[in-house]
């Protein structure tokens, strides 16, 4: 569901506190322990949870997004199963970014075929036993229903017995048990299932209890899990989309826990260890933006990414980010690339060059037309904070803007590309491999190739990419590839978060120490 706002009102309101360091937030922190968390249960549908019969561990917590679709192929929305703790892949990322036995036990290796045996026991949340028939129908279904998959219709994937699978693809492929934990290839029972949308039947730990589209999800325990005891008897998801509310309603006990915790409530719970449990460590979701070349010429792109100043955003940001170089940590050997440094006086003489003058208001302007961009983001990740810092810093070269926030940004601007500079959040490093976020930003056709970049020799180096088995040779192609879209100014690659859970005392396995955001509650999942 769309939902634009032109936000001239929140910019005038806000971006006085952009100046100094969390100020306004923590005030409003100070006050939120006075108040109750209204915002609880404000999905699309006004969804609300029913409350956890007495004796019953029910965790309460927080969800930025709010789908349509529980369909675990279709879109991202497999990532928000995998959150519920309904639907698993055959592998699962861990702590040290790398793919381990989920509902397969192996994937090993031969030339250009792998083979993948599956684990033992393993069942849907009906008792039926996934068979290596159902796999085959699931990843070529996925195939079917999401673009970013289409690649394995490529492939030939066939059932050798019910426990073991082949693949073979054209050329060797080295990222096959990468792509295979990857939350969208979740397994469904497509014979029993009636209601992709909403009731999948799936192998996870949970089942779900209530959906409301685009609102709160409840999940209960699936009483016949394949993988041992389910600690809980059930979670509640809350759709709440901005910091404050979250905030609030951890304070008010309404909530037990969420994951990307903004600065400002950062120094609230560290302030209160008796009662607050805080995990950080170094995540792997990336905060960047998207220039538009189909509406802003090289100049002002360029213009635009010698303005941002990523190192005060992530200041301000305090303990949330850390300043990128480019949209892959530099302590890997992929993510070797250079920016140049933040230098306002070259982007006003390239604007200057380009044609414009300052006008009498401070803005620039060419042939009587004010140089103003239209910046549309969502309002989670930080985003909103984010669009009035660079809102503010561009002001200070003479570049206007407007902020469009959205609720859905892969339906909408990303969807259209109607927008001028467009932000984003998403795990960039999603399974210790470059190629991923590669394909989807910079390929043709990719899912985040809305901003008119087009490169051949780059489309080159990401086809060599893709079935290249040298990890050094891999990384040096990345490392061109992403430099050349530095260097065509088609993006900007601001900040990688540090993956933050806070927990309610007593609360744990909420994923808070895998970098990834797409682990949620588990059947470890527990409450004291």
């Amino acid at each position: 569901m769309k939902k634009r706002v032109i936000a001239f009102l929140m910019s005038a309101m806000l971006i006085a506190g952009v100046t100094g360091c969390g100020a306004p937030a923590q005030a409003a922190a100070g006050a939120a322990s006075t108040e109750t968390a209204a915002a609880v249960g404000t999905g699309a549908a006004e969804a609300t949870a029913a409350p956890a019969a007495e004796g019953e561990k029910v965790l309460r917590t927080a969800a930025s997004f709010a789908y349509p679709s529980l369909d675990v192929h279709k879109e991202y929305y497999g990532w928000y199963t995998s959150i519920y703790g309904i639907s698993e892949a055959l592998f699962k990322m861990n702590e040290n970014s790398e793919a381990v036995p989920c509902l397969a036990k192996d994937a090993v290796a031969d030339g250009n075929t792998w083979t993948v045996t599956l684990n033992d026991g393993v069942t849907f949340s009906n008792g039926n036993p996934l068979t290596a028939d159902m796999v085959v129908r699931n990843l070529k279904r996925a195939a079917e229903e999401n673009s970013r998959f289409a690649y394995l219709s490529d492939f030939t994937i066939e059932a050798v017995d019910d426990k073991t699978i082949t693949i073979t693809t054209p050329e060797i492929y080295p990222t096959m048990k990468n792509d295979l934990a990857t939350p969208e290839l979740g397994m469904m029972d497509l014979d029993s299932t009636t209601d992709f949308d909403n009731a999948p039947v799936c192998t996870g730990p949970f089942v779900i209890d209530t959906f409301i589209p685009e609102g709160d999800v409840t999940v209960k325990k699936n009483d016949n899990y394949w993988g041992g005891d389910v600690k809980l008897d059930g979670a509640i998801f809350y759709y709440m989309q901005e910091d404050d509310p979250k905030l609030l309603a951890m304070q008010s006990g309404e909530i037990d826990c969420y994951n990307s915790v903004s600065s400002a409530a950062l120094e609230v719970y560290n302030a209160d260890p008796a009662q607050y449990n805080v995990v950080s460590i170094p995540g792997a979701r990336l905060q960047f933006y998207i220039l538009n070349e189909n509406r802003l010429d090289d100049a002002v792109r360029e213009a635009i990414n010698l303005t941002v100043d990523k190192d005060k955003i992530a200041e301000y940001l305090s303990g949330t980010v850390s300043p990128a170089v480019g949209p892959f940590s530099t302590n890997t050997a992929y993510g070797q690339v250079t920016v140049p440094p933040v230098d306002t006086d070259k982007a006003k003489e390239l604007l200057e060059a380009d044609g414009y003058k300052l006008g009498a208001d401070g803005i620039y302007e060419k042939d009587g037309e004010k140089l103003s961009i239209d910046i549309a983001y969502y309002a989670a990740r930080s985003l909103d904070t984010l669009a009035l810092l660079i809102q503010e810093q561009l002001a200070a070269i003479g570049v206007d803007s407007t902020l469009s926030v959205y609720e859905d940004p892969d339906s909408t601007y990303i969807a259209t590309g109607d927008f001028d500079l467009a932000l984003y959040c998403s795990i960039a490093d999603k399974s210790g491999d470059p190629l991923y976020f590669i394909d989807s930003t910079l390929s043709d056709g990719g899912y985040y190739d809305c901003g008119g970049f087009d490169d051949d020799h780059c489309q080159e180096l990401i086809d060599q990419l893709r079935y290249e088995i040298d990890p050094a040779k891999r990384a040096d192609l990345a490392n061109e590839i992403v430099q050349i879209a530095i260097d065509d100014n088609a993006y900007g690659y601001v900040g990688l978060f540090n993956h933050t859970t806070v927990l309610r005392n007593g609360v744990s396995g909420f994923a808070e120490n895998l970098p990834f955001d797409f682990y949620g509650v588990s059947a470890e999942t527990d409450i004291q």
